[in-house]
């Protein structure tokens, strides 16, 4: 997930008191909660005890006198980064510590009681559940409502997640992020204050091998085959004529598994479409329109004379990505920290291994960069669940002693950053660089365009690629 903090505010102390500056910590680019530098100084303390100082990245120190607004800056710098850190880490990130801090200053922020409310879901058909819950339920609290509601076996509830969409006028979603464990969904649509954002319901892994665990469920075979008839009336999944017709004759004679056999067979099967933006591949400003799934991302678009083209980046080719903001200044080219500035414009970069011996960066910009980013990580972690002769099951995270935390599988998979020089130590990496002993592979550095929220993710499903692969 991918933290920032891109401003500070003054406010007045409690009862008129003296005024503090607030961080305004976001999560996608949206507000999710304000604190201040004690508050932020508290957890850290906390999980410096729970986990040794020693795991934990390096905290701005305490200043005896009133920070400057230069200092102010640099201290907002050093908080981000220090938050991006302890949630990229593998065992912090996940900790209840982590976790619940930020869903009690969501709560604050927002200024939202505990109390009863009903939570409308949807399926991905539009389908709407209601759900009773609290407030400060949490993401995991209300997935499990939802599938109370639905009669979805507990040993199944891990194969879905809720999604904040905002849903167009076409009737279309546009994805905006998975909902995570840090926090409130009901707090998290709520604060958006508009009527297009919704929770949505879909399915959360990618190799369609595990839906043979979900269709052996009544529940789990109607949700899973509602996605696929939506996925399909939408143009998601790419079908031809004589499909189309096999897929309707199935459909009127209500056989749902052998659609969904049939379907599994088609192009963007179970893919996420995002909305139409602009890549640098196969030339600078091309349009294109991005489809996640199936362990890559496919880039489609339209050539002269309306031919439909498509690029296929496989994410066991992609040695590393990043998600980088900018913000472009108001005319006069000057800005101070936080104020007057444009909209943010978000990127996703990540290095190809085009041939054997070249690497190449693609860039997509597009404000659904951080979600593709998410996609490209949970597909990454997929695999080397698979690769080690792990189950789907052991990698969902699982309510332990009334809490969350991941599975140990899934700490084991979670991908840390790349190291400055490959390690030649490691079996696997000294394959890789004899294979591609005429291409320098360079140690990954933040980004010119903004080093504070630049997000380098080494990928160790690159690694194992073999020479059949290329």
């Amino acid at each position: 997930m991918h933290f920032s903090i891109p401003e500070t505010e003054s406010r007045s102390g409690d009862s008129g008191g003296s005024a503090y500056v607030a961080y305004n910590i976001h999560v996608n680019g949206v507000l999710h909660c304000r604190v201040r530098y004690s508050q932020l100084l508290g957890l850290h303390e906390q999980l410096r005890k729970e986990y040794g100082a020693n795991v934990l990245p390096a905290f701005p120190p305490k200043k005896l006198f009133s920070l400057t607004p230069a200092e102010v800056e640099q201290r907002r710098e050093q908080l981000e980064k220090y938050m991006q850190a302890v949630r990229q880490d593998p065992l912090l990130g996940s900790s209840e510590t982590f976790n619940s801090f930020l869903r009690r200053a969501q709560q604050e922020t927002q200024q939202v009681p505990t109390e009863e409310v009903s939570l409308e879901v949807l399926l991905s058909n539009g389908q709407k559940v209601l759900v009773n819950v609290l407030t400060s339920d949490q993401t995991e609290d209300v997935l499990e409502a939802v599938a109370a509601k639905l009669d979805l076996p507990d040993d199944l509830i891990g194969y879905f997640s809720l999604f904040l969409v905002r849903e167009k006028e076409d009737g279309a979603f546009s994805f905006v992020r998975k909902l995570q464990e840090f926090e409130l969904p009901y707090v998290s649509v709520t604060s958006l204050r508009s009527q297009e954002y919704k929770i949505v319901l879909r399915k959360s892994y990618w190799d369609s091998a595990y839906d043979d665990d979900v269709m052996e469920n009544r529940v789990g075979l109607n949700l899973l085959y509602a996605q696929t008839v939506a996925d399909i009336e939408r143009g998601w999944i790419l079908v031809t004529k004589e499909q189309h017709r096999q897929l309707k004759s199935l459909q009127e004679k209500v056989s749902k598994k052998e659609f969904l056999r049939l379907a599994q067979t088609l192009r963007h099967y179970g893919y996420l479409r995002f909305d139409a933006c602009v890549a640098d591949f196969p030339e600078k400003d091309c349009p294109v329109v991005v489809s996640a799934g199936n362990s890559e991302l496919s880039l489609q678009l339209r050539l002269p004379g309306q031919q439909l083209r498509e690029g296929s980046f496989r994410v066991t080719r992609m040695r590393c990505w990043r998600v980088t903001s900018s913000v472009p200044l108001p005319s006069g080219g000057t800005s101070s920290p936080g104020r007057g500035r444009g909209e943010v414009r978000l990127e996703l970069a990540f290095e190809y291994l085009m041939s054997k011996d070249r690497l190449q960066w693609v860039t997509i910009t597009s404000p659904q960069a951080i979600m593709m980013s998410i996609c490209l990580q949970s597909m990454v972690d997929e695999l080397m669940v698979k690769k080690s002769g792990g189950s789907l099951r052991k990698m969902l995270r699982r309510r332990v002693g009334g809490t969350l935390r991941r599975s140990d599988s899934q700490q084991a998979v979670k991908s840390p950053p790349l190291l400055e020089s490959p390690d030649a130590s490691r079996e696997s990496m000294v394959k890789l660089s004899s294979k591609l002993s005429a291409v320098s592979l360079r140690g990954i550095g933040t980004s010119g365009t903004d080093a504070s929220a630049s997000d380098v993710h080494g990928n160790f499903a690159f690694e194992g690629i073999g020479d059949e692969d290329l």
